[in-house]
C-alpha cells in the first residue's frame, strides 16, 4: 500500500507540473449588463489558458462568497487554436463583481468581472432620423482642447504640427468645448472619426487601423471622458454616433502578435490589396478570384483583413458594438467600408446589433456608383439574390456626385448643370427608403466642396448647401464647410492630410467664414421644425437651362426650391408647376429672405448662382 501510494502521489505530482501557470491579460467585453439580449461570450488572452477549469464566484464587500453563484453562470468553454485564449460562455443573471477563476492543475489565476444593471429604456433607445443633420469631424485635426494629452508614454507617434501627416493633438475635449458652435449651427448629431486605439508608428491620425477596440486612444481622452462627452452632447440635444471599423484592424494590434485563429484574418503568401471591386458581390458574371478578393484583399498595408467568417470573431465584433452603445449611450453607428465586410457575417453582425436595439439607426460607407449599386446594401431592397444587409441607411454618393458635377462648371451643355441632380433622382425608386440615405457634399476623404465647384465660388457653395438641407435624406456636414474651408494644398485639394485642418477659431474666423456659417446656420435651424423636409415626398420639374426646381410636399404643407446654377438670371416657369402648386396657398414665405413670396406671378427672377426657397400651406 505504501508502495502505490507513494507512486500515485509522484504521478499527481508530476501531472501538476505539467501545467505552466495561467496568466490573463485581456478580457473582452470589460463589462456587461443584465437584461440584455445578446448573450455573453469573453475572450480571454494571456499565458496558457487552454483547457483551464473555469468557476465563478460572487464578490460582496470585497470578500469573495463561498457556494453556488447564480449571478453569473458558466454554460460552456471552449479553446481557439492558439493555447493563450479561452472562450467561456455566461448566463448573466444579477449585477454585481465576480470572480472568475481558470485553474490548471493547482496553478490558478483570477479576474474579477463586473455585471451592471442594464439602464431602464436602454433596448427602446431612439436613433438618428431624417429630422437631423450630422455633423462629421476628423477627430485629431478638429480641436486640440487639451494639449496635455499630445504625445503619451503608452503611444508610438508623438504630435508633431508640422507633419502634415501626423497627429496634430485634436481630441474629445476639443469636441466638447465645441458643442455650442455644433449645436448653434443646426446640426442635431455628432460623428467623429474613430477615437479608438491606433498605435501605429506613423499616419495614424486618422484612427481608421484599430489597435484596440474597448479602450479610446489616450491621445483623445480616455473611456469615461467619451461617455462624459456623449452625456454633455445629450445636454446640448446633440445625438452621438460612433464610427466602427468591423472590415480591418491595425498592424498594432494586440492580437497580431498571438492570433487565436490562423483564420482570424484573411492570409496570403504575400501582402494582398483588395481589389475593390463591390460589384463582385452582386454581378452575376462576377469570377469567385474577383469576388473573394473584393471581401477578402487588406485595406492596406498597415490594415489586415478580418474575416467574420470564422464564427469566433463575429461574436467578438457583435459585442464590442452592443458594448459601446450600452457604455457610452450612443445613438447609433457609422460603418466604416461596409462593402469589403464578408457579405453574409456582416449581414449577421448588424442583426445583433438591431436584435438588440429595434429602433437603431446605423449608416453604412458604400462608396460606389450607381444608384443601384448602392441601394443593394440598403436593408429592405428587394435584391434579386434575396440578399438583406440588415443595413438600415447608406451613404448617397450618386446623389454628392451629381451636385459637385453640376457645380464644377457653367453646365451649358446637353446633360450638364443641375441636369444631373434630376437625373440622380430619378433612380431614388432603387433605394428601400430615400428617407434613410446620408446625403452629403463632402467628406473627410475627398476634396472639400469649395475646393469643388467653379472658381471656388461661395454662391455655388450657398446653392449646393440649399440642396443639401431641402432634399431627401439625412444631410451631412464636414466639420470646417461651415466656414467654406478650402483645402490647404491649391495644387492638390483632394490630398486628404491637407484637407484635414483644424477648425479655425477666434480671430482666424474671417467675416466670409462667419457669413457662410451664419447662412447654414439660418438654413439648418429653420430645417429643425419643417417635417415636410424630413418625410415628405418629393416632384420634380426637367429643364435645360442649368436650373432645378422640385417640392417636398406633404398633405397640408410643402416647400419649394428653385435653384438657378446659371450666371445669368433665370425667370421662374411658374405655370409650369400647376399640377402641384394649385393644391397648396400659391402664397408663401421664403425662410432664407423673410419675404413674402407669390408665386401665383410670372414674373419671378432668381439671380444667377442662387436659390428661392418657399415654405407652402394649405
Amino acid at each position: 500500500m505504501k508502495k502505490h501510494s507513494f507512486f500515485f502521489v509522484a504521478a499527481l505530482l508530476m501531472s501538476q507540473l505539467a501545467f505552466a501557470a495561467p496568466k490573463i491579460q485581456q478580457v473582452e467585453p470589460l463589462s456587461w449588463w443584465t437584461n440584455m439580449e445578446t448573450p455573453l461570450t469573453l475572450m480571454l488572452h494571456g499565458q496558457d489558458l487552454k483547457d483551464a477549469q473555469v468557476t465563478i464566484q460572487q464578490v460582496v464587500r470585497g470578500k469573495v462568497m463561498r457556494g453556488a453563484c447564480h449571478g453569473l453562470e458558466v454554460k460552456g468553454q471552449h479553446n481557439a487554436e492558439s493555447p493563450n485564449y479561452l472562450f467561456v460562455d455566461l448566463a448573466v443573471n444579477e449585477p454585481g463583481t465576480y470572480r472568475i477563476t481558470l485553474k490548471k492543475g493547482n496553478k490558478r489565476a483570477t479576474y474579477d468581472y463586473t455585471i451592471n444593471e442594464r439602464r431602464a429604456g436602454s433596448r427602446e433607445r431612439q436613433s438618428f432620423t431624417a429630422a437631423d443633420v450630422i455633423y462629421l469631424i476628423m477627430s485629431d485635426r478638429f480641436v486640440d482642447g487639451d494639449e496635455s494629452n499630445n504625445s503619451t508614454k503608452d503611444t508610438r507617434e508623438k504630435a508633431d504640427k508640422s507633419n502634415v501627416n501626423g497627429r496634430w493633438g485634436g481630441d474629445i475635449q476639443g469636441i466638447i468645448n465645441s458643442l455650442d458652435h455644433i449645436a448653434k449651427l443646426g446640426c442635431t448629431a455628432i460623428w467623429p472619426t474613430p477615437l479608438l486605439g491606433d498605435d501605429e508608428a506613423a499616419w495614424s491620425y486618422h484612427g481608421y487601423a484599430c489597435s484596440d477596440y474597448y479602450h479610446i486612444d489616450p491621445r483623445y481622452g480616455s473611456n469615461a471622458l467619451y461617455a462624459e462627452m456623449v452625456q454633455k452632447a445629450h445636454e446640448k440635444g446633440l445625438k452621438f454616433l460612433m464610427d466602427m471599423v468591423p472590415n480591418h484592424c491595425g498592424g498594432a494590434h494586440w492580437w497580431m502578435q498571438d492570433l487565436p485563429y490562423q483564420n482570424w484574418i484573411n492570409q496570403f503568401p504575400e501582402f494582398t490589396n483588395t481589389n475593390n471591386v463591390f460589384t463582385a458581390n452582386y454581378d452575376i458574371n462576377a469570377s469567385e478570384y474577383d469576388r473573394q478578393l473584393s471581401n477578402r484583399g487588406w485595406f492596406d498595408h498597415p490594415m489586415p483583413d478580418m474575416n467574420l467568417e470564422n464564427p469566433d470573431l463575429l461574436k467578438y465584433f457583435q459585442q464590442w458594438a452592443i458594448w459601446w452603445i450600452e457604455f457610452a449611450d450612443l445613438d447609433g453607428l457609422r460603418v466604416d467600408t461596409y462593402p469589403y465586410i464578408e457579405r453574409i457575417p456582416g449581414s449577421e453582425w448588424l442583426a445583433a446589433i438591431r436584435n438588440e436595439y429595434p429602433n437603431i439607426n446605423i449608416v453604412g460607407e458604400c462608396w460606389t456608383r450607381p444608384a443601384p449599386a448602392v441601394a443593394y446594401w440598403q436593408s429592405g431592397t428587394k435584391n434579386f439574390d434575396g440578399f438583406d444587409s440588415n443595413l438600415p441607411t447608406v451613404m448617397d454618393f450618386p446623389t454628392e456626385e451629381s451636385i459637385r458635377q453640376a457645380l464644377e462648371n457653367d453646365g451649358n451643355y446637353w446633360g450638364g448643370g443641375l441636369t444631373r441632380v434630376y437625373d440622380a433622382l430619378t433612380l431614388d425608386y432603387m433605394y428601400a427608403d430615400v428617407n434613410k440615405l446620408l446625403t452629403f457634399l463632402g467628406n473627410h476623404d475627398m476634396s472639400r466642396i469649395r475646393d469643388a465647384v467653379k472658381d471656388k465660388d461661395i454662391r455655388r457653395v450657398k446653392l449646393a448647401y440649399v440642396l443639401l438641407a431641402t432634399m431627401r435624406g439625412i444631410p451631412q456636414v464636414l466639420y470646417g464647410d461651415e466656414y467654406a474651408m478650402v483645402s490647404a494644398n491649391t495644387q492638390d485639394p483632394n490630398n486628404h492630410s491637407y484637407l484635414r485642418a483644424p477648425l479655425p477659431q477666434g480671430a482666424e474666423v474671417t467675416a466670409e467664414m462667419q457669413d457662410m456659417y451664419d447662412f447654414q446656420s439660418r438654413l439648418f435651424q429653420w430645417r429643425k421644425d419643417e417635417q415636410v423636409l424630413h418625410f415628405g415626398r418629393t416632384m420634380h420639374f426637367m429643364a435645360r437651362n442649368n436650373t432645378y426646381a422640385f417640392f417636398r410636399y406633404n398633405e397640408n404643407e410643402a416647400v419649394f426650391v428653385f435653384a438657378n446654377a446659371a450666371e445669368e438670371p433665370r425667370v421662374i416657369p411658374t405655370a409650369t408647376y400647376a399640377e402641384i402648386l394649385g393644391k397648396y396657398n400659391a402664397v408663401g414665405f421664403s425662410p432664407l429672405s423673410g419675404e413674402t413670396i407669390d408665386l401665383n406671378r410670372t414674373d419671378i427672377e432668381v439671380p444667377g448662382l442662387s436659390t428661392l426657397v418657399v415654405k407652402l400651406t394649405k
